[in-house]
């Protein structure tokens, strides 16, 4: 059997939710740390961002797949369907449900780590149409990157490769490439240096589905069959629950005798 769904949610929910700590938390840390110089600032909520998400998708991957992300979730379901791999139609509502969910909650759980107001809205206005080109260009090379990898068969090295392209992404898009749905959303709840006014974090949602598309297509251009590998999106996970098999370890002591 597959890994049951409540688990996977539960991982989707905490690995979005830590992720959006990391980025508002270390954000803050940044401001109040270099309030004077906003690029040090950049450098220092990139790193820890970099550095975080690589160990939540190691963390949570081999659980849920660790989207964190509804483009990636939506073209995992659309990409696999006709191969018959991927995500399920039904799971798809839940999982967005659960990332978004819990990127809320990691916005305020970061707010309430620095004594903040826990229950904010920020009012940084993002919507330029630099912004928007560059979330979608963002979101687009994200999709390209993780399927390509599961279908190359090196999706194994997912958490440092995506990890890498966020951290360069951060400084290559007008943006800061937010590229993901519900980290918008949870951003929002956020009045620091990481926010996102909620029109702003509308048009940002929009321009990441229509990079969500633009990725899949040019996908499919370079890998026509990426759909059969949807199932390892984005790191391998196990097509039967490991928790309900039995221990199969080697014995570490094969030839110890038995003492009593």
């Amino acid at each position: 059997m597959t890994v049951p769904l409540p688990r996977r949610l539960l991982a989707e929910f905490l690995g979005t939710g830590l992720l959006v700590a990391v980025v508002v938390g270390s954000g803050t840390a940044a401001q109040r740390l270099s309030p004077d110089d906003v690029g040090l600032q950049l450098l220092e909520n990139s790193t820890a961002t970099v550095l975080g998400l690589a160990v939540l998708i190691l963390l949570f991957g081999p659980v849920s797949g660790a989207h964190f992300n509804p483009v990636v979730t939506l073209a995992d379901w659309a990409l696999g369907r006709r191969a018959g791999t991927g995500l399920r139609g039904q799971d798809v509502l839940p999982y967005l449900a659960a990332q978004t969910a819990g990127a809320v909650g990691g916005s305020l759980l970061a707010n309430a780590m620095f004594d903040l107001p826990v229950l904010q809205t920020s009012d940084e206005d993002r919507t330029t149409s630099g912004h928007l080109l560059a979330e979608v260009v963002a979101t687009a090379v994200l999709v390209l990157l993780v399927f390509a990898l599961a279908r190359t068969g090196r999706a194994a090295i997912a958490a440092p490769a995506v990890g890498a392209y966020v951290g360069a992404a951060y400084w290559f898009t007008s943006s800061t490439s937010f590229a993901n749905p519900a980290v918008t959303v949870g951003r929002v709840f956020t009045d620091t240096f990481a926010g996102i006014a909620p029109a702003s974090a509308a048009a940002f949602t929009a321009a990441q589905l229509v990079g969500g598309v633009v990725g899949a297509g040019v996908l499919l251009a370079l890998h026509p069959t990426a759909g059969a590998a949807a199932g390892d999106v984005l790191v391998p996970h196990p097509q039967t629950d490991p928790d309900t098999q039995p221990d199969t370890q080697p014995d570490p002591h094969p030839d110890a005798e038995t003492t009593r």
